[in-house]
């Protein structure tokens, strides 16, 4: 176990660039796909790692070896008290770090539906805020509430009928897709390891390019929602803060690099790269050996378990 339990802990280091070059090639919706089940298959394995040096630790101990009627030592020299010490401290602040992610991303949205609907007037799924300040963003919603998409009359004031109605089409397709879910699993997956923070990034990306086609296919026009994404950007050049950390925007992240993205449509025939096939088999190699070394590690202390209970 003493090898095969690292493994884990050190394979998000070349996963996550694996990950997010591997993405850049890919649709937007495989993109953020790839990119959000990648982390939480290498945030598992590592909080699974630490968890079995914690618990490997903790068998030593003789109050806790008295409570499985084992015979000490367990698992002999294989992990080391200091080693196991540290994976409990980490994974103390995992749990920490986890407890408060999901909080973020389960209060402060239904904080920001709350003030939203005090604020602002409602139809449907669209609340407007009666603010001078150009704004957009998609709320999700929670079970027996809908989502809702918050704009100000400022925003409404900056685009033209046809503009406002690819700009609603792009919120509402980060609405019907979940793309909040996505934003939540890869932020809970950044609290088990400092390493797949390098994932943030190109997911917002994925899930923007996602609604900005799902907009183009709802118009029927791809260079009338280029001009309105393009637009809404320039009419919000001040910052808002966002309201919630899953609330989604269409004036977020790299917009001319999203524009020009629409303004040149995809090549479905276009073949992969010989470079994009190699990243594909470094991330799975990383994937398949992260869970398969956490695995043997827990086979592994079962098995020294089991030998401790039948001498």
């Amino acid at each position: 176990m003493n090898l095969a339990v690292w493994v884990p802990l050190l394979l998000p280091l070349p996963a996550a660039p694996a990950a997010r070059r591997l993405a850049e090639s890919l649709p937007p919706r495989a993109a953020a796909w790839l990119l959000a089940l990648s982390a939480g298959a290498l945030a598992v394995c590592s909080s699974a790692a630490l968890a079995l040096l914690a618990g490997a630790g903790a068998l030593m101990l003789p109050p806790v070896a008295a409570l499985g009627h084992l015979r000490l030592p367990v698992v002999g020299d294989q992990v080391t008290v200091p080693a196991a010490c540290a994976a409990a401290g980490l994974l103390t602040v995992v749990v920490v770090a986890l407890l408060r992610t999901l909080r973020r991303h389960v209060v402060q949205p239904a904080r920001a539906r709350r003030l939203a609907a005090e604020a602002g007037t409602t139809a449907g799924d669209l609340t407007v805020l009666p603010d001078p300040g150009p704004d957009a963003y998609a709320l999700p919603g929670r079970r027996g509430r809908p989502g809702r998409i918050v704009v100000t009359s400022g925003m409404l004031r900056a685009l033209d009928p046809a503009e406002r109605e690819a700009l609603l089409a792009h919120e509402r397709a980060h609405l019907s897709g979940r793309h909040h879910l996505f934003l939540t699993a890869v932020a809970l997956a950044c609290a088990c390891h400092p390493a797949l923070r390098l994932l943030r990034s190109p997911l917002s990306y994925a899930l923007e390019r996602w609604a900005d086609e799902y907009a183009a296919a709802v118009v029927g026009d791809r260079r009338l929602a280029a001009r309105a994404i393009g637009r809404a950007a320039l009419a919000s050049l001040a910052p808002r803060p966002a309201p919630a950390p899953s609330a989604l925007s269409a004036t977020t992240g790299p917009v001319p690099r999203r524009v020009a993205a629409l303004l040149t449509p995809p090549d479905p025939a276009q073949p992969r790269s010989r470079a994009s096939h190699a990243v594909a088999a470094v991330l799975l190699t990383c994937l398949a050996l992260s869970a398969g070394c956490a695995l043997q590690a827990a086979t592994d202390l079962h098995g020294s378990i089991e030998v401790a209970q039948g001498e």
